[in-house]
Order: structure tokens, then C-alpha cells, then sequence
């Protein structure tokens, strides 16, 4: 800007000296012209008196340093001082004789094209009549010019130079309030009046700026802090998969250690699941996929975001879905065990039926094949119970009839019924510790407790033990049930609570029992809101307790 406001002054002060040159000269020639006229005028004055008293004789005596001719009255030219008058053409049409003719003086000026001279003519007229006409050879004015050429140049060198110094330091002083100005608080700056408008157009627009500035903020931090606080993970890409933005759950879904802007979204997965949501997405047709990493599973969704009918993008939705799936699992394997475990009983109870009704039973084993109808007719029915009862503790459906229970009187009776069972299998039981009351479900809280107990009786060994403590612990009850049996192998100890999980199949159908009791002990201290916990050693025996939260 500065350059340019240099420039301008620049050639507007040039142009002024260059027009001021030409008008000067212009006037001085002018004047010049002005002032050879008025001196041709007085010296023909004071010839046109000598001739007057010493006609011609004067003439020829004069030296005279112009040009002096005398005109006839009717043109002819009676003396001239410089050439031969009888060569000399009629004088009678030049325009400085009509001139003097007519009122006593004229004048006049012709251009030699020639000679590039200009001649100036003064005419008076004498009282006989006849004319005293003097001349003077000028310089013309490109003459003149040329002649002045050495002195204006040096002039107009030095006033270039003065031109260009004014120029840029008028220039700096006209700039430097306008690069001194705050644009930060326009509203504030003191500068030339013709700026105010602008600055108070700028200050507008700073604070409608701010304004914009401030809420896209808000709704940046809105969105981070709604994004960072997802458990989902979330992509959003462009067109040719440069990330665009992502939250940290996305980067630990993917077990990605950090999202560069810009980059493509496949240096965070190169999984085939991963690229193909995305390649549909981009294509422009909604995506779903399952993808599994690290023993965990999480499923991708994919949609295009479209912008005036153009791809403009894709999103990425990114969910564990982990528990899902392994319930999933569990239930694909749930229905499998119980049509496998409803099957046995009823394929039992059907074969003894069929060879009754064919006959091919002796009257004497009748009872007996009864009996074994009637002991897979109860073992089915016990197993249907345990799945309601199952089913009833998943969907907390319980009766909720509370009460105060106290453990150790509970623990007192789960041992007498189990009596008979311990005897039989020559395990010892025992009661130890203290009251310890809890509120829940009555049914619910002694089937947990016997259910424990009765396992702890079944794998026993001979000559074992099952021992039931109760007490309380900082104010919250507990209970455990540990015997001396053949404990649990540690692959097994986290699926012992599973439904139909079994460590010892092959021992499974000698002790009975639907597979189902650890499980419902599960979701009955889940529904009780207790917790468990199970330390057991293989060849020692197993522990398990139960504290309330």
C-alpha cells in the first residue's frame, strides 16, 4: 500500500512539474514576444522621426541592428536595409501594413518553415503617407525550449529527486496511522475520520464473529463431552476415509493408540469386517458388521452422510457387544443342554413304557419297571421346576414377600435335611459362627444355602466334612459352605456357575441333580444382592461364600 500511495504522489508531482514546465514556458515566450514588439514599436517610433526630417539620406547613414524597410504608400518598397528594393515584390497585402494603414500601427509575426525562425514585424505609418516597417528575427519556441533543455533537465532532476523523498515520506505519514490501528478494538482506535465507518464495520463484524466463534465452541465441547463420554465408539470420515473425527472409545475398541486428523480411517483397523462397513458406507448403502478381536466382540454400524445429493462422508458407530453375544452362547448352549436333559428322562420313561405295553415284561418286574417310570417322571419334573424357578430368578419375578432371616438357624435346618444324604455318604456336617440376619426372600435364600450345601454333600469323599459358617462382618452378613471334597480344576471354577455345566460329567449321574443348582445360587445372590466368591483347590475341597452388600 505503501508503494502504491508513493507511485500515485509520485507521478501526480511529476505531472505537475512537466504541465507547470510547459505553462512557464509558454508564458515567458509570450512575454518575450510582447516585449520585442513594444521595443521594435519605440525604435520605429524614433526612425520613422528621422526619416521624417532626413528621408532617405537618414536611412542609409542608420546602422541599425533590425531589419528596416520603407513602404510606398501603394506597396512598393522604397528602401530596405538588408536586400535590393527593386527585387523586392509589393508590400501593399502583408497583414502589418493594412494594419498600419488603417489605424497608424500593426503588426504581425511569420513562421519561416524553412528556418524554423519566427520573424516579428512592426509597422507605423508616416504622415506623407508611406510606411516605416522595422523586423526582428526570433527563435522559435521548440528553439527556445531546446535551448533551455541542459538547465530543466538539471532542475527537473533535482526536483524528482525531492519528488520521490516528499512522496514516500508523505506516503509513510499517510500509512502509519492506518498500520498503527488495533483491529482487535477497532472501536477504540483514533484515525482519520473517512476510516470511521470502516472500523465500526469491522468492529460489528468482530462481535457477530465472536458471537459465531463462541458457539460453534459450546456446541464443539457439547459434542466432545457427549462423545468422550460414550461407551461407543464414533468415526466420522469424508469421502476418501480421512478421518475426520473419532472419541478415545472408538480408538480402544479398535486397540488403536492415536487418531491423526487427515489420516485414512484404515491405519486404525485393517480388520475385513472393519474395511468392508466402511467401503459400503462410502458407496453409499448402509453397513452392518460383527467383528471380533481379542476374545471380545463389537459390532459396526455404518451409515453415508449425504450433502445436496452428493457422498459427502460416512459415520461409524462402533458398540461392544460382547456380553450380548456370550449370553447368546449361553442360551444356544442353555436350549441344547435342556433338550438334552429333558430328552434322557423321556427316552428313559418312553423305552420302559413301550416294552410294558408290548407285554415283553414279566408280571413280576412290573413294579419295578414302574419305578423307574415314576423316578424319570420326578427327575424330569424337578428339572422343569429348577428352569422356572431359573427363569423366575432372570426375570425377577420372585414373590416378594421380605423378611427377617437369620442365617444360622437357616444353615441349622438346610444340615438337618441334608442329614440323611451326609450319612449315607459318611460326610460329617457342622454349624459354626454366629447369628447374622439378613432381609430377602425366605425360599430363595434357603434354596441358595441348600443348594451349596447339597453340592458340598454330593462331591464329598468318604470320611469328609461340609461345614456351614454364618456371621457378620462390618454390619453386613455372610455365610460360606466349605467342604473337604474333590475341588475344582481351575479351568472350571468360572463355569461352574454356568447352567448344566458339569466338571465331572462322567460322576454327574451318580449323584443326581439337574445341573442347574450352582446356577440358580447365582442369580439367587443376584437377586438377594449378594455377591459370591469360590476358592477351591483339587484333592482339598471347596469353599464358597456368600456377602451381602
Amino acid at each position: 500500500m505503501t508503494k502504491k500511495i508513493s507511485q500515485t504522489i509520485l507521478s501526480v508531482g511529476l505531472a505537475v512539474v512537466i504541465l507547470s514546465t510547459a505553462l512557464f514556458c509558454a508564458a515567458l515566450t509570450g512575454h518575450f514576444t510582447e516585449r520585442v514588439f513594444r521595443e521594435l514599436e519605440a525604435e520605429a517610433e524614433l526612425a520613422a522621426q528621422g526619416v521624417a526630417l532626413g528621408g532617405i539620406r537618414y536611412l542609409e547613414d542608420l546602422d541599425a541592428a533590425n531589419r528596416l524597410t520603407w513602404i510606398g504608400s501603394d506597396g512598393t518598397v522604397l528602401y530596405d536595409s538588408q536586400a535590393n528594393e527593386d527585387a523586392m515584390e509589393n508590400h501593399l497585402a502583408r497583414e502589418e501594413v493594412q494594419e498600419a494603414l488603417a489605424t497608424g500601427h500593426g503588426r504581425s509575426s511569420r513562421l519561416s518553415a524553412t528556418l524554423a525562425t519566427r520573424t516579428l514585424y512592426v509597422a507605423v505609418a508616416l504622415e506623407d503617407g508611406t510606411l516605416l516597417r522595422l523586423a526582428s528575427e526570433q527563435s522559435s519556441v521548440a528553439d527556445l525550449l531546446l535551448s533551455l533543455i541542459p538547465s530543466m533537465a538539471a532542475i527537473l532532476l533535482v526536483m524528482a529527486a525531492l519528488a520521490v523523498f516528499l512522496a514516500h515520506r508523505l506516503s509513510r505519514n499517510l500509512i502509519r496511522p492506518i498500520l498503527s490501528l488495533d483491529l482487535e478494538h477497532p472501536e477504540n482506535c483514533d484515525t482519520y475520520e473517512e476510516l470511521t465507518p470502516l472500523l465500526r464495520r469491522l468492529h460489528s463484524q468482530q462481535e457477530t464473529i465472536s458471537a459465531q466463534i463462541a458457539e460453534l465452541k459450546r456446541q464443539q465441547n457439547e459434542f466432545t463431552a457427549i462423545t468422550e463420554n460414550m461407551s461407543e465408539g464414533f468415526l466420522l470420515m469424508d469421502s476418501h476415509t480421512n478421518l475426520l473425527s473419532c472419541n478415545s472409545s472408538a480408538l480402544r475398541l479398535l486397540g488403536a493408540e492415536i487418531a491423526n486428523s487427515g489420516e485414512s480411517v484404515f491405519h486404525l483397523s485393517r480388520a475385513e469386517p472393519f474395511l468392508h462397513v466402511v467401503e459400503e458406507a462410502l458407496a453409499g448403502r448402509h453397513s452392518e458388521a460383527l467383528l471380533e478381536r481379542e476374545g471380545r466382540y463389537y459390532q459396526l454400524l455404518a451409515n453415508p452422510v449425504m450433502r445436496d445429493g452428493r457422498m459427502a462422508g460416512a459415520v461409524l458407530a462402533i458398540l461392544d457387544v460382547t456380553e450380548r453375544e456370550n449370553r447368546e452362547a449361553l442360551r444356544r448352549e442353555f436350549s441344547a443342554n435342556v433338550s438334552h436333559e429333558l430328552k434322557t428322562p423321556l427316552t428313559s420313561i418312553s423305552g420302559f413304557a413301550e416294552l410294558m405295553k408290548s407285554g415283553m415284561v414279566p408280571q413280576e418286574t412290573v413294579p419295578e419297571f414302574a419305578g423307574d417310570i415314576y423316578r424319570e417322571a420326578q427327575r424330569l419334573i424337578t428339572l422343569v421346576e429348577d428352569i422356572i424357578h431359573l427363569s423366575q430368578l432372570d426375570e425377577g419375578a420372585v414373590p416378594m414377600d421380605r423378611e427377617e432371616i437369620d442365617l444360622h438357624v437357616l444353615a441349622r435346618d438346610v444340615l438337618d435335611r441334608l442329614a440323611p444324604a451326609a450319612e449315607k455318604g459318611r460326610v460329617q456336617l457342622r454349624l459354626d459362627g454366629e447369628k447374622a440376619v439378613v432381609t430377602g426372600v425366605r425360599h430363595v435364600v434357603d434354596e441358595m444355602v441348600f443348594n451349596l450345601a447339597d453340592n458340598a454333600v454330593k462331591y464329598n469323599r468318604p470320611g469328609g466334612s461340609v461345614t456351614i459358617t454364618t456371621g457378620m462382618e462390618k454390619g453386613k452378613p455372610w455365610f460360606s459352605v466349605a467342604d473337604t471334597g474333590i475341588g475344582i480344576p481351575a479351568d472350571s471354577r468360572e463355569r461352574v456357575f454356568e447352567r448344566f455345566y458339569r466338571v465331572d460329567k462322567s460322576h454327574s449321574k451318580d449323584v443326581g441333580g439337574t445341573g442347574l443348582g450352582l446356577s440358580i445360587v447365582k442369580h439367587a445372590a443376584a437377586y438377594l444382592g449378594a455377591s459370591l466368591e469360590l476358592r477351591s483347590e483339587v484333592g482339598e475341597g471347596t469353599t464358597v461364600t456368600a456377602r451381602w452388600n
